[in-house]
């Protein structure tokens, strides 16, 4: 497969596109980022990268907290307002018509129609350059209970999340595999192999 060579370029994709609330539940705000992602597994961290310049930048920095809000295929027109204008304008709750629900481990609310939402707490600040990464603990996870498969399981399948590539949205489509599926198909067929060389013998 022949490639062309670009310079150093932004170009990870797909990334979610998730609504980060933040602020207290008298005033908060919604911004959109795509720079986010797991760091950690234990102790549960995560990041976003926010430009100093985004009225929720001061807002996070003071508080030390915020909610990063998963974003469903059907409230993508929503994230992309959130992420077009600006909170010190714009109340973005009542123009997306989004409803604040108290979050259990931060002050700032949840997005009520989020099917599930991560509450965080800032551990540092790193400045990379044209955005900021503030790393935090993940110390709460909110889950709308229709997620919740009748084993007790969670199928994030259910909640239809959207993804984001390199400036268009998409939803996210069926299920190609699960983790270990490509070791677990080996084992199954090695399995199947040692069955046949040897027989059970008839009693």
């Amino acid at each position: 497969m022949a490639k062309m060579r670009w310079k150093g370029g932004a170009l990870i994709a797909p990334l979610p596109p998730v609504m980060i609330s933040c602020g207290d539940m008298e005033k908060s705000n919604i911004i959109t980022v795509a720079w986010t992602g797991i760091i950690n597994t234990i102790p549960p961290k995560t990041y976003i990268s926010v430009r100093p310049s985004r009225h929720s930048y001061n807002i996070i920095k003071e508080s030390g907290e915020f909610v990063i809000n998963l974003t469903s295929a059907s409230q993508v027109r929503s994230a992309d307002y959130c992420g077009i204008y600006t909170g010190a304008k714009v109340d973005k709750f009542a123009k997306c018509n989004f409803h604040k629900e108290e979050a259990q481990g931060v002050s700032c609310p949840l997005i009520a129609e989020s099917p599930l939402s991560l509450e965080c707490r800032v551990t540092e600040i790193i400045p990379l350059g044209t955005h900021d990464m503030f790393l935090a603990d993940i110390v709460g996870v909110d889950v709308d209970e229709e997620l919740i498969d009748k084993n007790g399981k969670l199928d994030l399948s259910r909640a239809h999340l959207a993804a984001y590539a390199h400036g268009e949205y998409f939803e996210l489509g069926k299920k190609i595999g699960t983790f270990g599926f490509s070791a677990a198909k080996k084992k199954k067929r090695a399995s199947a192999q040692k069955g046949k060389a040897h027989p059970p013998k008839n009693k």
